[in-house]
């Protein structure tokens, strides 16, 4: 269907969406599109999505846009549950905050804040602990910037001339045990552990947010992703896809295909965000002033 958000043109066909931003000259202008499915095994789907985008040329400069996702962990009650509620927080405290403020500040403040409160709804649902939890993994753009913030093991990757660079790192025991020298790369993508989460949002009150911040330039493509993705499909074959991408709804689609075939025994939840133009910044002493 043809519909409008937050004052951008956008189609969506079931729980795929595309939307494109304005085009203005000397400004940051993404398209993007997202996909999320069941899988061929489970019998709901426990991953959320959600996005906010500017209303105004101004806005973009004063806030950016977000993408966000989380998968709710497997073997937890309501999963789903605290999936939403952490997106949603997100969305909400982003579209509160004071324009203006750094991205690498906002995005972990918002990511705690997401923790408190599915921690807190775990434990009004559970008295005897924390009945909920979730990942969750998130991208704001601004000028010429991408700032990532990211808990558990869904995924955001830069694509760029048809090559994969990963912009987290997983947080499961696997993964901590390749950073030990425990286990090899080839060993931990074999391990039982490499589903086990070393960090999550909901077990605790306060949780370890990473973030990192990135320079992004015009035909960037970033990825968000659950396992359900990353676990079947190497970036590899993410990037050949991608980089013959015309259309941002069919790749996401084809994305999530590709993974039900290997595999489907998991949520499958896409992002992708294409970078069609940027603004040249640099920064004094926290503010912004334009390159020529």
């Amino acid at each position: 269907m043809l519909g409008s958000y937050r004052g951008q043109s956008f189609e969506e066909v079931g729980r795929v969406a595309v939307a494109h931003t304005p085009v203005q000259s000397s400004m940051l202008d993404v398209e993007f599109a997202q996909h999320s499915d069941a899988g061929r095994v489970r019998g709901h789907n426990e991953d959320y999505l959600g996005y906010v985008l500017p209303k105004t040329p101004a806005e973009a400069r004063t806030h950016g846009w977000l993408f966000v996702l989380a998968d709710g962990v497997g073997g937890h009650d309501r999963g789903e549950v605290a999936s939403r509620a952490a997106v949603e927080s997100l969305l909400s405290g982003f579209g509160r905050a004071a324009g203006g403020e750094s991205h690498g500040v906002l995005l972990p403040r918002l990511v705690q804040a997401a923790n408190t409160l599915v921690f807190e709804t775990g434990l009004a649902a559970n008295s005897v602990g924390p009945a909920m939890a979730t990942t969750v993994v998130a991208c704001a753009l601004r000028y010429d910037r991408a700032a990532v913030a990211n808990v558990g093991d869904s995924r955001c990757y830069l694509f760029r001339h048809g090559h994969a660079t990963p912009l987290t790192r997983d947080h499961t025991v696997a993964s901590e045990q390749v950073r030990l020298g425990v286990l090899s790369a080839k060993e931990a993508a074999e391990s039982p552990a490499r589903h086990m989460l070393s960090r999550s949002l909901g077990n605790d009150l306060f949780v370890n947010v990473e973030t990192s911040d990135h320079q992004v330039h015009a035909g960037d493509v970033l990825l968000l992703c659950s396992d359900g993705l990353h676990g079947a499909v190497p970036a590899t074959d993410m990037a050949r896809l991608i980089s013959h991408a015309t259309d941002l709804i069919a790749t996401a689609q084809e994305l999530v295909a590709l993974a039900n075939v290997r595999d489907g025994s998991d949520n499958i939840s896409v992002q992708l965000i294409r970078v069609r133009s940027v603004e040249r910044v640099g920064m004094y002493r926290g503010r912004p002033y334009k390159l020529r």
